[in-house]
């Protein structure tokens, strides 16, 4: 590794640098995303972009609503792909701490977060000819026999990656570049190569190094600026894209992920889609106090003696653990060196995920989860512990488990009710909808039903919903949740019936009419077509339709259309005048007239 390339991050004494003080380095570049300013809040170590938000909104919830909702803030918000997540840029005068302050109570989100900036969670050593010593740690070679990773795709989100290095170059397939917005996922910093080159440099092409899965694709995408630092709200967007094409893994080697809201929703949003995202615990020495996810799979540090790292974060949210020491991997430029940090330690576990997909195509994320924690090796003390999780991962047992996985049929339907509104209430407007679900395996989706017609989806727990109740008549309706598990079983809820009071706001708006033949000042002979077409602010299906011939109906209708065909043998020569008149529901009427010649 050229250490040159990480002199914010130098050793001395021959002791990596913590990742508290390659975080107070970042801090004092005070780097910029996209050209805005970064806020900080010293007390806690945090930096955010400024006039940026991540907010997560209810299913239901239109494009249209949130703009509404955002107007008094001058937000305007930007959807990731198909998720329920939005990045908000805010005007230049806003405070974006005050209005997520303001933003995080409305019942109609679920979350609304500072764009956090976050650092790269590498402790580099100087470069040395190392040796590979964790594949056979991890009993890598034994894997190898079945399994190295060929068919899956593995996503990078992090400084890009080096295209040109001879050990990544075969590997790599289209990325993005969510920090600029194109596609250019050259790596600016060098941490991207080495996170690249731990996943899946090229194994069995006699140069370089190996890697775990040396036969997997990667996806770079790059989430950082020239430090390598980026934000979450990057993040975020990166797993959603991956996700949408079919990305079975991805790697985040970022602190603090299980901490940001928007992150632990596109990694679950990847995981509903039969994926899984890796993410390194974090390089504090301490316990950050995070709660266990199911998102994500959080990965510890370990040395060759199956030790944690001393500078390796541990807690009840650690899922696995991985060698994470002098690993010896790919460097930007076309070289190699070691690293060590949870930077590394999770794209091992992350190339142990992938050589599993690989094994067993019928695997869905929440499987090769479960087939990693069931298999790792048990470190600490006897089950999942704060420190090592479940245990540091094995690849030969996780791919022999993956060859025999069978899962068990799964026959029991999820439990699902509605927690609110309360059967008998009043409701106007959006109304938060909240439904309990539960399930043996696990809960995909729900499904809000009003009046028996399906209005919303949600793949995500807490099941929450927006409803426009306003799209409903005034008077009684009925609520009801379905609730699905991966194998199908479905449940509904019992009915909950609530009372719809939306004030009347009377229509003075009057209709649209016009008459498309014949057109006024014609002269007319034999039979003539006449044709009507009318509409309303309210829709054109209440609308009724008459038309008139020198003052006498002869024709009527309802809806946007009429059409007549008038005999004009037998009038006299001269003017005569045709008439439409359209009216709406509540009595708003237009009238039109044409004159012609006979």
């Amino acid at each position: 590794m050229n250490s040159r390339a990480f002199s914010h991050a130098s050793t001395t004494s021959g002791k990596p640098a913590t990742a508290s003080r390659l975080l107070r380095v970042s801090l004092a570049a005070l780097a910029v995303c996209g050209g805005l300013a970064a806020g900080t809040a010293s007390a806690q170590n945090l930096e955010w972009a400024k006039g940026r938000l991540v907010v997560a909104v209810r299913a239901g919830i239109t494009d249209a609503q949130i703009g509404q909702l955002l107007a008094p803030h001058g937000g305007k918000a930007r959807r990731m792909g198909a998720s329920n997540l939005f990045v908000v840029e805010l005007p230049g005068t806003a405070s974006e701490t005050a209005v997520q302050a303001l933003l995080k109570h409305n019942p109609h989100l679920r979350f609304a977060e500072l764009d956090y900036k976050v650092s790269p969670n590498l402790v580099p050593n100087d470069p040395y000819t190392g040796s590979a010593w964790h594949l056979g740690k991890i009993n890598a070679y034994t894997a190898w026999d079945t399994s190295m990773g060929s068919g899956v795709t593995v996503a990078v989100l992090d400084s890009g990656i080096d295209a040109t290095h001879p050990d990544l170059t075969a590997r790599l397939v289209p990325g993005w570049n969510f920090y600029d917005g194109n596609s250019n996922t050259a790596d600016v910093y060098g941490h991207g190569t080495q996170v690249a080159g731990t996943v899946a440099a090229t194994l069995n092409n006699g140069a370089g190094v190996a890697a775990v899965a040396g036969q997997a694709a990667l996806m770079p995408i790059r989430v950082t600026d020239t430090t390598g630092a980026g934000y979450t709200s990057m993040i975020a967007n990166g797993l959603i894209y991956a996700a949408d094409r079919g990305v079975k893994v991805a790697n985040v080697s970022f602190a603090n992920m299980p901490s940001r809201a928007a992150v632990v929703s596109a990694a679950q949003y990847m995981k509903d889609k039969g994926g899984l995202v890796v993410v390194a615990a974090g390089n504090t020495g301490t316990d950050p106090g995070f709660g266990a996810t199911t998102a994500m799979v959080p990965v510890s540090a370990t040395d060759s003696a199956d030790a944690r790292a001393s500078w390796s974060s541990y807690g009840s949210y650690v899922a696995l653990a991985a060698p994470g020491v002098n690993i010896y991997t790919t460097n930007r430029g076309g070289g190699y060196g070691a690293a060590s940090g949870t930077s590394v330690a999770s794209p091992v576990a992350a190339g142990v995920a992938a050589l599993t997909f690989a094994t067993n195509a019928a695997l869905k994320g929440a499987d090769v989860e479960s087939i990693l924690f069931a298999t790792a090796i048990d470190l600490g003390s006897t089950g999942r512990d704060t420190y090592y999780g479940h245990g540091r991962v094995d690849a030969a047992r996780a791919v022999a488990a993956a060859r025999t996985f069978v899962g068990t049929a799964d026959t029991q339907a999820p439990t699902v009710s509605i927690a609110a509104p309360l059967a008998g209430g009043t409701v106007s407007g959006l109304v938060p909808v909240d439904v309990s679900a539960g399930d043996n395996v696990g809960v995909t989706r729900v499904d809000l039903l009003v009046n028996g017609t399906k209005v919303a989806s949600d793949s995500a727990s807490p099941f929450a919903f927006s409803w426009d109740s306003s799209a409903a008549a005034n008077g009684s309706a009925s609520l009801s949740a379905v609730a699905y598990d991966a194998a199908g079983n479905a449940r509904t809820s019992a009915t909950v019936t609530v009372n719809v009071a939306n004030a009347v706001v009377a229509d003075v708006v009057a209709p649209v009419v016009q008459i498309g033949n014949p057109a006024n000042g014609s002269v007319v002979s034999g039979n003539v077509s006449i044709t009507v077409s009318a509409s309303d602010n309210n829709g054109a299906s209440g609308l009724t339709q008459k038309l008139l011939i020198n003052g006498v109906q002869v024709a009527t209708g309802s809806g946007g259309s009429l059409s007549y065909m008038w005999n004009t043998r037998k009038l006299s020569a001269g003017s005569h005048t045709v008439t439409a008149v359209a009216t709406d529901k509540a009595g708003n009427a237009t009238t039109t007239s044409v004159t012609v010649t006979r």
